[in-house]
């Protein structure tokens, strides 16, 4: 018996259309629209091409796109000034810096400098240590994609065993924190785990994340466990193509007959990262007017 396909286009779709509302009615209270903006640095094609498809699905929920972008050589104090512009304009409820930077910037500095409550990404250390407190805060947008929907699909997780493969602070370490805060008994798995396939079984929930391609095998997979398959990767073209098909870090074909469920790439966790964007742009909004934001409504 296959495995159910998480489609995580359809929810990131509802989960846009929440947003769409609850951008609404929160600028009938707060006399304004809620606003992101994104700030990139350079001309690389996939960049913009991602910050143009926010800034386009930003303005389709309802609420005000604010985009920047500086050349490549852009410097380091041109960069923060930027930043601090955006920290103190009341019109801005959510700061997002187009990641990776150009080698000769200083991440962590340009992180760092965001305020805390327009950290939309989630990736602050205060937001950070909010996170592992436990404490209300922004969440990276990939790992609460990933929660939603394993929650939509499973329901309750507490108790359940969570493996998440990968320790990145993008969506490892996030990730773990989350599925504990679920109440999961979790464990995070890396490049130096021994026996990585038997720490993989006894995983009711798989994440897998770390960016190679189709390295958790079929036979690694507890019968009906879910899998979250985070990892794109683009394999080689084969011969007589030009470019090669996406897969995940997961072996799909092989974990479809064993697991319970599971993402598909693409069209599994991807989908979920933009909406998440928009939903965390949405929730600073209602902290940052002191607007209350209905349960529920994201």
């Amino acid at each position: 018996m296959s495995a159910a396909v998480i489609d995580g286009k359809a929810f990131a779709a509802g989960l846009r259309a929440r947003v769409a509302v609850a951008a609404a009615a929160f600028e009938q209270a707060a006399g304004r629209k809620a606003g992101l903006a994104v700030v990139l640095v350079g001309s690389d094609p996939a960049s913009q091409v991602y910050v143009a498809s926010k800034a386009r699905q930003t303005v389709e929920c309802g609420m005000a796109s604010f985009e920047f972008t500086l050349p490549e050589d852009a410097s380091q104090a041109e960069l923060l000034a930027i930043i601090d512009r955006l920290n103190a304009d009341a019109s801005v409820d959510g700061i997002l810096v187009q990641l990776p930077l150009p080698k000769h910037l200083d991440e962590q500095e340009v992180v760092a400098r965001i305020s805390p409550d327009k950290d939309v990404d989630g990736l602050t250390p205060i937001s950070t240590g909010r996170l592992a407190l436990g404490q209300p805060g922004l969440v990276p947008c990939t790992p609460l994609g990933s929660l939603m929907l394993l929650k939509d699909r499973v329901g309750d997780l507490s108790g359940l065993n969570a493996v998440v493969i990968g320790r990145s602070i993008l969506v490892g370490k996030p990730m773990a924190q989350l599925l504990l805060g679920e109440n999961c008994t979790v464990t995070v798995a890396h490049s130096h785990t021994r026996d990585l396939p038997a720490v993989v079984r006894g995983a009711d929930i798989v994440v897998a994340a770390v960016g190679r391609p189709e390295m958790v095998q079929g036979d690694w997979i507890k019968p009906g466990a879910t899998v979250i398959d985070v990892g794109i990767n683009r394999l080689p073209p084969a011969e007589g193509q030009t470019k090669g098909r996406l897969v995940g870090d997961v072996a799909y074909a092989e974990a479809l007959e064993v697991a319970g469920a599971i993402t598909p790439v693409p069209g599994g966790v991807g989908p979920m990262t933009i909406a998440v964007l928009l939903r965390n742009a949405l929730v600073a909004a209602h902290r940052n007017a002191g607007v209350a934001l209905a349960d529920g409504a994201l």
